[in-house]
């Protein structure tokens, strides 16, 4: 096949990636595809399972973010920004800089988390727990929150991250001040109301982790598993 043949298939196949993608967008009542891009064409579909497990994690926290701000409103405003939907985008862009809150650069991930959990810590506290969350998800996939062929992930530090949202989820609900006053307001319930939206926003952020950290091992199992199927059936290994 000529140079210009196979520019033209990779061109209509883009197309017509991209067209399937944009139809099958179904917003925030159902699945969320991404338009087709040509990094895609370096990731295999355990690449694009992480990265779609990325993108929903970070889309967590995006949300935890704002919800912490609306139920802890001292906070927003310890960051200068004149209102909540300013504070909410320096925070979204702190996490996709990975910039550590001014107060707190030269630390990361789990140190910011400790940090952020430390009843004498007076700076923006939800902003640096969200971000230490990010960052501490972030560097336990190799610092990265897109994934092609060539990345290598460690199972055990995906687990580890996993372990690490369960432990500051509890610490948000259990930690408090001298005074007996809980650091930050997260998940409600009195009376009639019963506001659990942390929580399971929290819980997905587990279970994608432990998700990928167990498809990590299985993923290396079936490379070994694959090469013996091909022995004991006679296939043929490709060369090229």
């Amino acid at each position: 096949m000529s140079k210009g043949c196979v520019a033209g298939l990779v061109l209509i196949l883009g197309v017509g990636l991209t067209g399937c993608a944009d139809s099958g967008k179904a917003g925030l009542a159902g699945p969320r595809n991404e338009s087709m891009s040509f990094d895609q064409l370096a990731q295999t579909d355990f690449n694009r399972t992480v990265t779609i497990a990325m993108r929903d994690n970070l889309d967590s926290l995006n949300r935890l973010l704002e919800k912490l701000y609306r139920r802890n409103p001292a906070e927003w405003r310890k960051t200068g920004a004149p209102d909540l939907a300013t504070a909410l985008k320096l925070g979204h862009k702190a996490i996709e800089l990975g910039q550590a809150p001014p107060d707190l650069k030269g630390f990361r991930d789990i140190q910011i988390l400790s940090i952020a959990l430390d009843p004498t810590y007076r700076g923006d506290r939800v902003g640096a727990f969200i971000f230490g969350l990010a960052n501490m998800i972030i560097q336990a996939h190799n610092g990265k929150t897109r994934f092609y062929v060539s990345d290598i992930l460690s199972a055990q530090h995906v687990y580890n991250a996993a372990r690490n949202v369960e432990i500051a989820a509890w610490l948000l609900q259990t930690r408090r001040d001298a005074s007996g006053h809980h650091l930050l307001l997260a998940n409600e319930i009195s009376g009639d109301i019963a506001n659990l939206s942390f929580e399971r926003e929290f819980g997905g952020l587990i279970g994608r982790l432990d998700l990928v950290a167990n498809l990590l091992d299985e993923n290396l199992r079936r490379v070994g598993i694959n090469y013996v199927q091909g022995l004991l059936f006679f296939n043929f290994l490709p060369v090229r």
